[in-house]
């Protein structure tokens, strides 16, 4: 075979690669995947529709008369120094009457993401109604601790006998009766076992409504499982003690349109790079001029940073990535923070407002943007972390690429467990999960290893920031370049660091990726 002849089949055998390769990165980007609606968390119609359930269950009975228990009030001399008046203060009153319609018309909105945030259907009353012949709530009971509730849905379904009764017992609490039900025997009022019991179902059944838990034990988030006993059968539910939760809300401030300066500070964590940050902010400011700035710095010998709302912290030379981080996220006050890094440059890709968009009309508390490479690669980073528990030894922690399911609503973004270097943030969750500061050269994943099962993560790749680039020439390398990748490459102590504190603070057995 000729020369030629081989020429021009290694031309087409390049061309038919290519061509392939085409076509399967044609076939990946337009494989449809499922969406979901991240919008309306918990289901509403499936919570009227248990709310109905448990007003019917509490009017069945509704004929049979009851007498509520008097408190035992003591009135002494002096009660009012033995017992201090508890001051009370209107918290409404530090804002002007011209501006507080607009404050509570915000903070209602507010409130109500958050509730969609951080309310599952696990927090619904659900009753069962007697299979066997008791009824108890299943999940949904909630007290304060040291306070006392009303246990929802108790009642006992079984054939008329002489006698009927049951038992309550609890370990955190105790038992008693708001209201007293004629013809009923109740044994063991304000102790952890309560005798309850009756020659008429229905009577029983009505005093049953009126059955309390008060919370004994102080703990600021535990549980008392209630054993609920009669003759032949043993029904057992948990009752959650917990503080209210205290919402963290941010005032977007007024007008109709996202005002990203009050609802986001842009944060970076700079060393010896002073020409690349610069850089940073100047592309910032062509399309955000008074987002504030946040950059953490801890060069050897650092360099003023200044400039109309620009925050520039130093910190002990060489202190460290996730330091840094954690520092820069430490000083932000906006609703939302968005992390870059400080050779990342504002492009008219780098619209926060859909970001912003993203996270406000879902549930998510973290979306990350696209970085598009020097080469005209853009990298999203989407990957899922699994978790599967293992033996005395730890678990074992699986890392892939790819995500779970596209957004309704946003056809660019999916739901994954970890994105790319580039994302906007709830503020609060964000600081909720920190940077492990001992991670202090190469670190990414080990954040969203830590905040797997506590953040919700998305990824939308029609937000673009460019990345400079990383190519240097020996001859167009600087003395900051060179002394940057000397100090920035990952060390083999830093690999141990990050093995170990995967091992230990972990728990952690063995890591896989693919």
């Amino acid at each position: 075979m000729d020369n030629c002849t081989m020429h021009l089949k290694r031309k087409v055998l390049v061309l038919v690669i290519v061509l392939l390769v085409v076509f399967l990165m044609y076939f990946w980007k337009t494989v449809p995947y499922t969406t979901m609606d991240l919008q309306s968390q918990p289901n509403s119609a499936v919570k009227n529709l248990l709310e109905e359930r448990m007003r019917l269950l509490q009017e069945r009975y509704s004929d049979i008369p009851f007498r509520i228990k008097e408190s035992k009030a003591v009135d002494l001399p002096f009660s009012d120094m033995l017992f201090p008046r508890i001051s009370a203060k209107a918290l409404h009153t530090a804002f002007k009457a011209s501006e507080l319609e607009d404050v509570k018309h915000h903070r209602a909105q507010e409130y109500q993401s958050f509730q969609k945030r951080s309310q599952s259907a696990a927090d619904f009353i659900i009753v069962a109604e007697a299979n066997s012949p008791l009824q108890y709530p299943t999940q949904g009971v909630k007290v304060q601790p040291r306070k006392t509730i009303l246990i929802p849905g108790l009642g006992l379904k079984e054939q008329l006998k002489k006698l009927h009764s049951v038992n309550l017992t609890a370990v955190l609490g105790t038992f008693d009766v708001a209201a007293e039900v004629q013809a009923v025997m109740v044994e063991g009022v304000g102790e952890k076992h309560m005798t309850l019991s009756s020659s008429s179902l229905s009577h029983l059944n009505r005093q049953l409504q009126f059955v309390t838990y008060t919370n004994i034990h102080f703990h600021p988030n535990t549980a008392d499982t209630v054993e609920f006993v009669t003759e032949g059968y043993k029904a057992a539910f948990t009752i959650k003690i917990r503080h209210g939760i205290i919402p963290k809300l941010y005032n977007p401030g007024s007008g109709g349109e996202y005002n990203i300066s009050n609802l986001v500070t842009i944060a970076t964590k700079t060393f010896l790079r002073y020409d690349k940050l610069q850089g940073l902010i100047d592309s910032i400011r062509k399309f955000y001029p008074t987002v504030t700035i946040v950059v953490a710095d801890d060069s050897k010998h650092p360099k003023p940073v200044t400039g109309p709302y620009i925050e520039h912290y130093i910190m002990p030379f060489g202190k460290g990535w996730f330091a840094g981080r954690n520092l820069a996220v430490s000083q932000v006050t906006t609703k939302y923070v968005l992390w870059v890094d400080d050779d990342f440059i504002f492009t008219s890709n780098t619209k926060i407002e859909k970001l912003v968009d993203v996270l406000e009309r879902t549930t998510l508390d973290l979306v990350g943007g696209a970085v598009r490479e020097f080469t005209g690669y853009t990298a999203t980073f989407r990957h899922t972390i699994s978790l599967e528990p293992g033996d005395e030894d730890g678990d074992c922690l699986h890392i892939r690429r790819g995500f779970y399911h596209g957004i309704q609503g946003f056809p660019n973004c999916v739901v994954a467990d970890a994105v790319i270097n580039f994302f906007l943030a709830r503020t609060e969750k964000i600081q909720q999960v920190g940077f492990d500061p001992q991670l202090a050269r190469v670190a990414h994943l080990e954040f969203f290893i830590d905040g797997l099962g506590n953040l919700h993560i998305g990824s939308c790749d029609d937000v673009i920031v460019s990345h400079t680039s990383k190519i240097k020439l020996p001859w167009g390398e600087s003395e900051t370049d060179k002394n940057y990748s000397e100090f920035r490459q990952s060390s083999a102590s830093s690999l141990v660091t990050q093995t170990r504190l995967l091992y230990f603070k972990n728990r952690l057995q063995c890591l896989t990726r693919g």
